[in-house]
């Protein structure tokens, strides 16, 4: 009975016996194309645009060039795909992720969807996790895309502009995301519309979909601009932190990371700073600086969350123990780090501009995705890309031993049992693959293999450079590689001659990860294609993930049984314990990754109103019509600000003075023409006399030089508003969760102000703009310039479609109606005129 409610309602279930049917379609093709030339099945990708341009969808064409694709894969590439490889590509067509174990033939899965989808000419994009990939994907599958009549081109952050411009025209473009999105912000920053190199967001395949759009969500990416503030405060506090004695002067609580001062410890920094109280306004940047220091100090760890390089502080990613050269932690950590390893402070820097990857990757008309394992957050792929996780079943049954875990005592007992399997395995000539979740235990575990002098590789974020190659050799006979979680991912371990009889590569996990999804990619590294192996893992009650989740109870009974650190126990309790808290973690990370959404949504719906409006700029030839309308709005607020109350209440002399300085040159309005006129008539004049001078500015100079000018004060106004206004949202946003402890809910402040800055940032564009229109001067160099020169970061601290923003119309409000504000007071004692 069970077993029939599962197939009814198992969706997975019913999605691959839809695929299946798909795969069964193109296989029977497979005679037709064989018996094709070389030149017939090259003709093909002719053929299906001319269908396609006479009115053909792609699921038409479907079958049929994927059986094209198919054939000429085993031609170029001498690999011929499996009906299973067809289905987890007819699942990438349909924009779902893909899930296929280690070793299923994931590049060559997606070959059939992205062929298929480049017949459009509108641009796919394959997305690999590094540059490494993006360039051996783009060789080895270019072959084929090539042999086929479609371009290819490869996007790396050392190409010039026109360099990436010619890579994203490709009908197939390989990319890394970071780069995608640091070329997607910076086109909004280009000056001239022939500098963007991007085209509109199509299709995208993303390898490694879980660590992309999972791991690396909760990252935003950031075009930053130096802030020129004074390294001297990170010193002043690092050197104050150092006399700090836990439990004393600050509490730190491990499982949620939190450092706090104590009352003896804020005591102590009022004395070392002689100032009367740390908590006044007047030293908030005091006491950001030392909680910084105090966090660099007690919760950030060298060889494990960051390593000292070259002088510099280089991050360590904690998801693929890879260094992130270049990246830099926000808000002021990473300076605070600098000083605890008393390195060179470098300055901290100011937002320019800045988007999440979870924003970036929703823009694209279809998004679609590969892994080995995606099933854990299948919720988080459905609810934030609109993407179902379909399971794609092994070409061959799995073979592999997936052994309970072994729980030791202590980590000491842990390492030398770990270190005493790996001498036995390599005796008899077995590979083993050793898994470390950090630098430091990759470097423990080789002095154990060193003193039994066993010949190894380690693999951690201090030596990744000839990663690839070496994990592709971890599976021949007697090799031992120690590797942090994900080094040299996205590469196959092939077993070498009579491995398969020692048993196949034997896989150890010298400790839980976090996340269950870490876990099960470090088990699939065995068994690859049907091959035997066996993993397991080791762990200790003092594990980090065992401490933050309660192993004292354990611990006790351990000691109680009088078990030493020789005797490990395998337990289906602690097991579960652990697996329960893996899915804790993973709900925590979950709700911070949704909150980081929440909040970029903001901005999100801000970025698209500037960058429509910055694109209208670079595109339309003629913006003589914008900038009028910006000079009549700018008016009518800010001359109808001094025509408030009762006549004898307005100040026309002040009046006056605005003009004078704003709008038009001393005495072209004179305090006798003002005093004649009534409120509607003053601002008629003023708008007839600013209109009489932009016209006699046109005369002056050509409409083409004209027409340039308007761009360049456009764009002047837009960019330095927006990127002050990108800051001190940031700002905000650093500071909102304040707002909790007042009983209220920090997203809708944030919200709120967050709009109300909009407001006041778009009426502070037309104001420049309208002052810029009438009073610059224009010099014969006229020219469009960069307002701040940005350089890209990415900080690493921290299914629908994303909504259309909304569209901003002017409603005409007549001088004696109620004010649209809601203040209560008519529009002509009030605002003016407003937007909505």
């Amino acid at each position: 009975m069970l077993n029939i409610l599962n197939k009814v309602f198992d969706p997975n279930k019913r999605e691959v016996k839809k695929l299946e049917k798909f795969a069964n379609q193109v296989d029977a093709l497979k005679g037709q194309m064989e018996s094709l030339s070389d030149e017939a099945l090259q003709a093909k990708t002719a053929e299906f645009k001319e269908r396609l341009a006479k009115g053909e969808s792609l699921s038409d064409l479907r079958a049929e060039a994927f059986a094209v694709c198919r054939e000429a894969s085993k031609r170029v590439l001498g690999m011929f795909p499996y009906p299973v490889q067809i289905m987890g590509s007819a699942s990438l067509d349909e924009g779902n992720i893909s899930e296929m174990k280690t070793g299923e033939g994931k590049t060559l899965t997606a070959t059939m969807a992205v062929y298929l989808n480049a017949l459009t000419g509108k641009g796919v994009h394959v997305i690999t996790v590094n540059e490494y990939l993006a360039a051996r994907d783009a060789e080895e599958m270019g072959k084929l895309y090539n042999w086929l009549g479609l371009t290819v081109g490869l996007n790396l952050n050392s190409l010039s502009k026109d360099e990436k411009r010619e890579a994203y025209a490709c009908d197939i473009t390989f990319s890394t995301n970071n780069e995608l999105g640091f070329d997607y912000l910076r086109d909004n920053m280009v000056l001239y519309k022939e500098e963007r190199v991007q085209r509109p967001l199509h299709f995208a395949v993303i390898d490694e979909v879980d660590s992309i759009l999972i791991d690396e969500a909760r990252t935003p990416l950031i075009i930053s601009g130096q802030a020129g503030r004074s390294p001297q405060l990170y010193k002043q506090s690092n050197a104050f932190v150092r006399i700090l004695k836990k439990d004393d002067d600050y509490t730190y609580d491990e499982s949620t990371k939190g450092v706090n001062l104590t009352d003896k410890g804020i005591e102590k920094a009022e004395r070392a700073f002689g100032i009367d109280n740390l908590y006044d306004l007047a030293h908030v940047r005091l006491l950001h600086a030392i909680n910084q220091s105090l966090k660099a100090h007690v919760s950030m760890h060298l060889d494990v969350d960051y390593v000292v390089q070259d002088g510099e502080i280089v991050i360590v990613d904690q998801f693929t123990g890879r260094l992130m050269k270049g990246r830099r932690y926000s808000d002021g950590l990473h300076q605070a780090i600098e000083a605890k390893e008393a390195l060179e402070i470098q300055n901290e820097s100011m937002t320019l501009a800045t988007i999440t990857f979870q924003n970036y990757f929703r823009m694209y008309e279809k998004l679609s995705g590969m892994t080995g394992t995606a099933k854990t957050e299948e919720e988080e792929f459905r609810n934030i890309y609109n993407m179902q996780v379909i399971s794609i079943p092994t070409n061959r049954p799995i073979q592999r031993d997936d052994r309970p875990d072994l729980i030791f005592a202590s980590m000491d007992g842990k390492f030398k049992a770990v270190a005493a399997e790996i001498v036995e395995r390599h005796k008899n000539g077995q590979p083993v693959l050793v898994g470390t979740v950090a630098i430091e235990t990759s470097e423990i575990i080789s002095r154990y293999l060193t003193q039994a002098k066993v010949p190894h590789n380690v693999l951690n974020a201090k030596n990744h450079e000839q990663e690839a190659e070496i994990i592709a050799g971890a599976g021949e006979k007697g090799a031992v590689t120690i590797a942090t979680n994900m080094a040299g991912r996205g590469t196959d371990i092939k077993l070498g001659e009579g491995v398969q009889d020692l048993g196949g590569l034997a896989v150890i996990g010298t400790e839980r990860h976090e996340s269950r999804r870490i876990d099960n990619q470090l088990r699939g590294r065995s068994g690859r294609q049907g091959d035997p192996g066996i993993t397991q893992f080791y762990l200790a009650l003092d594990d980090e993930l065992m401490r933050r989740f309660g192993s004292d109870n354990m611990k006790n009974m351990m000691t109680k049984l009088g078990m030493d650190d020789t005797q490990p126990i395998q337990s289906k309790m602690v097991s579960r314990a652990v697996e329960s808290a893996q899915k804790r973690v993973e709900g925590n990370n979950f709700d911070a990754r949704k909150r980081l959404l929440q909040y970029d949504d903001v901005l999100r719906q801000q970025r698209e109103v500037i960058y429509t409006e910055r694109n209208e700029v670079l595109e339309t030839e003629n913006m003589r019509e914008l900038v009028e309308k910006m000079l009549h709005e700018s008016i009518d607020v800010n001359v109808g600000a001094y025509l408030q109350g009762e006549r004898k209440d307005w100040n026309l002399k002040a009046l006056e003075d605005y003009i004078s300085a704003n709008v038009l040159e001393e005495g072209v309005i004179t305090l006798e023409e003002l005093e004649a006129l009534d409120a509607d008539g003053i601002i008629d004049l003023v708008t007839e006399r600013a209109v009489e001078r932009y016209d006699a500015k046109e005369e002056e100079m050509t409409s083409e030089r004209m027409r340039e000018f308007e761009k360049v004060i456009l764009l002047r106004a837009i960019d330095s508003k927006w990127t002050e206004h990108i800051d001190a949202m940031d700002q905000l946003r650093q500071g909102i969760h304040l707002r909790a402890y007042g009983q209220t809910d920090p997203l809708r402040e944030y919200q709120q102000e967050g709009f109300a800055m909009f407001e006041a940032m778009v009426e502070s564009i037309r104001d420049d703009v309208a002052k810029y229109a009438l009073k610059a001067e224009i010099r014969n160099n006229l020219q469009r310039e960069e307002v701040v020169k940005g350089q890209a970061v990415n900080p690493k601290e921290e299914g629908s479609k994303p909504k259309r923003a909304p569209i901003r119309k002017k409603v005409i409000v007549g001088r004696n109606d109620d004010c649209p504000c809601g203040s209560g007071k008519k529009f002509k004692n009030c605002h003016g005129a407003t937007q909505q």
